[in-house]
């Protein structure tokens, strides 16, 4: 009864949320109508319905006016996620009779932005199915609830909880529902600039609004299952590259460059960090393509700016595979991908900003370490001295969310390599785990259906967790086993 009591503070805004979502995944039902794929139309009417059902079971619960605790949000965001998975699979599973643990995989990869895919043929998938991959994406790359943000003014929980409990903590506006309101103005303007900068290729204009839409929220699923070699088009990899890169900055530089007037796209330290690791990425991998592949030197700057530009912002497009690279540049691009983009961003990875305090921490550390305990060394952090108690919770803080991810990834691949033939290559199953992890999607090609059901829900629990940035899922396990108190 207790159990109940404690479920009933969030169910009312689960219900509400559940409602809002259920709306937006009518979409692909107009793309079912547009190419008569009538089959399609059940498999895909499904989603919102159960959305919109399990939804109306929430609203049903005894109405608790109780604040929600953190952890009751974290327990929401979390629920809200893995709803979304298990609901998005239907139309894979009924519509083209996908196993539903793969349909699962599939949802999973969508709804985090993670791009590694179940299907074996893409070029036969209904239109219907691959704009539902693009949208999920699209969603999922803003985030869930920064979908639902704008409408939780009308509930009880506390948005500013709910909205951070998605491992989202940028902050430019005084209200998180007017912020979110801002972030999907500018989620929006920003994906209608990227569908027309991608016409400029030449591509036709539904293969323009897949990429694009799955290029800004640095997602990574195509329309093809060659992927973006399909096209064979360099100008069209040249165009995508700067969607990419619009997709991983923080949203806060669009909110100030467009309210503020103020262009401080290179006074973000984010930003910089971007593009710093852009460019080394373009290097490293480009010298190796040229003295390790042996490649021309055109083909191997082609290859080398496109996917350090898709390791740094978590897209999982990809121009050449990594089995065919040098182990030495494979790790090098593993190391880009579990980095990630920027905070405040729709990219994946551990986090610029993370990566960023981690260092100040570590160099902190050490020169605290050779000077006398009464002198006082301070740490600077956003631009101002941070007194020494909270810099310490901060840095701790941030490391144990790193230690965190590396023990997932750690854990995962080992999980797998048990699960599979003793034969597997090691580093195929540690890429292809950072890879899901930091919800980036680029693949060796190890992913497939062909892996056993164990190793695919192992991938889905790393998908949903890195996501998250791990905290909301523990807390997820730790509600269901001992509740709230």
């Amino acid at each position: 009864m207790k159990r109940i009591e404690q479920f009933s503070i969030i169910a009312d805004d689960l219900g509400n949320v559940l409602h809002f979502i259920s709306f937006g995944t009518c979409v692909p039902l107009i793309v079912a109508i547009i190419y008569s794929e009538w089959d399609m139309i059940a498999p895909m009417a499904l989603v919102p319905l159960i959305l919109y059902l399990i939804g109306t079971v929430f609203l049903m619960f005894p109405e608790n006016k109780r604040e929600a605790k953190l952890s009751q949000a974290l327990f929401s965001v979390a629920l809200i996620w893995l709803i979304c998975a298990f609901v998005g699979a239907i139309p894979f599973w009924l519509g083209m009779g996908m196993p539903y643990i793969d349909a699962v995989f599939e949802a999973m990869s969508g709804w985090t932005d993670t791009g590694i895919t179940m299907i074996r043929d893409v070029d036969s998938t209904s239109y219907t199915l691959l704009f539902w991959r693009s949208l999920m994406q699209w969603f999922g790359g803003l985030g869930i609830v920064a979908f639902t943000i704008v409408m939780l003014s009308r509930t009880g929980l506390n948005p500013s909880r709910f909205y951070r409990s998605e491992a989202r903590s940028e902050a430019f506006m005084p209200s998180v529902v007017q912020q979110g309101l801002q972030m999907w103005k500018i989620y929006l303007i920003l994906t209608v600039a990227s569908v027309l900068f991608i016409l400029l290729s030449g591509i036709p204009l539904w293969d323009a609004v897949n990429i694009a839409m799955v290029a800004i929220a640095t997602g990574g699923f195509t329309v093809h299952s060659a992927g973006i070699p399909y096209y064979n088009s360099p100008l069209l990899e040249m165009l995508i590259i700067p969607v990419m890169i619009a997709g991983a900055l923080p949203f806060k530089i669009y909110f100030l460059m467009y309210y503020k007037k103020k262009l401080s796209l290179f006074r973000d330290e984010q930003a910089w960090l971007l593009f710093f690791f852009i460019m080394l990425g373009f290097v490293v991998i480009t010298a190796d393509l040229l003295l390790f592949n042996g490649l021309e030197g055109a083909t191997a700057i082609r290859e080398g700016i496109f996917m350090s530009v898709a390791g740094v912002t978590s897209t999982g497009f990809q121009t050449s595979s990594p089995n065919t690279w040098a182990p030495v540049t494979v790790l090098f691009l593993l190391l880009l991908m579990l980095v990630g983009g920027s905070s405040g961003s729709t990219s994946g990875g551990i986090k610029l900003s993370r990566a960023a305090l981690a260092f100040r921490g570590i160099i902190w550390w050490f020169k605290r370490s050779f000077v006398s305990s009464k002198v006082i060394i301070p740490f600077r952090y956003g631009g101002k001295i941070v007194q020494k108690a909270e810099a310490e919770a901060e840095v701790s803080k941030n490391m144990l969310i790193i230690i965190l991810y590396l023990m997932v990834i750690f854990f995962s691949a080992i999980a797998i390599m048990h699960f599979e033939s003793p034969l597997v290559d090691t580093s195929h199953v540690i890429f292809e785990v950072v890879s899901a992890t930091c919800n980036n999607g680029i693949s060796t090609g190890f992913a497939t259906p062909d892996l056993t059901p164990f190793s695919k829900s192992v991938f889905i629990f790393a998908m949903w967790i890195g996501r998250l940035e791990i905290m909301a899922v523990i807390v997820f396990f730790m509600g269901l086993i001992k509740g709230f108190d």
